[in-house]
């Protein structure tokens, strides 16, 4: 029996992960050439107030909230691999997470950027770290609150590769 080609993967689901038998399959990065990519991702973490003036103050039982979160995000990006089935696991050369209180919400905004120099792209290590990020934060306060919200996780802009640059549209 003769294998699906990429092209008849492609054409058969329009998915990359499943091949012309609809099962699941890591593609074959080997022939692209290694560019610059730089994936950026955000999401919200929402609480109360209360919840973030005990964060932004450093009084929080578990210790450094945002510090905790943003060394927890980057390592989940060099991770990604380990988490996500059918990603490729990568040398990335920068994970910066950003954390910024933001009172109107209240909550946290929560930003990564990751670059690589390889065949793949790093979006899912962006992602990844947002939301590993974001999930240390409801961790490590949610003694004090239970209701906070994770919310609005999502690509930003996506620069490198065959697909050339993403930038997400303004709502």
């Amino acid at each position: 029996m003769a294998k699906a080609s990429n092209k008849a993967s492609k054409k058969s689901s329009g998915l990359t992960h499943i091949d012309a038998k609809g099962e699941a399959r890591m593609v074959d990065v080997s022939a692209k050439p290694d560019t610059e990519r730089v994936a950026v991702a955000e999401g919200r973490v929402i609480m109360t107030r209360k919840t973030l003036d005990l964060i932004v103050k450093g009084n929080a039982a578990k210790g450094d909230v945002l510090g905790t979160a943003r060394v927890a995000g980057i390592m989940a990006a060099k991770r990604t691999s380990e988490l996500i089935p059918l990603c490729h696991p990568l040398a990335l050369s920068k994970v910066v997470l950003d954390i910024e209180p933001d009172a109107k919400l209240p909550g946290c905004h929560v930003r990564a950027t990751v670059k690589v120099k390889g065949p793949t792209g790093v979006e899912m290590e962006a992602l990844t770290a947002v939301s590993v990020a974001c999930l240390t934060i409801y961790d490590m306060v949610k003694a004090v609150e239970r209701g906070i919200r994770i919310e609005g996780i999502h690509l930003v802009e996506k620069k490198g590769g065959k697909s050339g640059h993403y930038l997400v549209s303004p709502h």
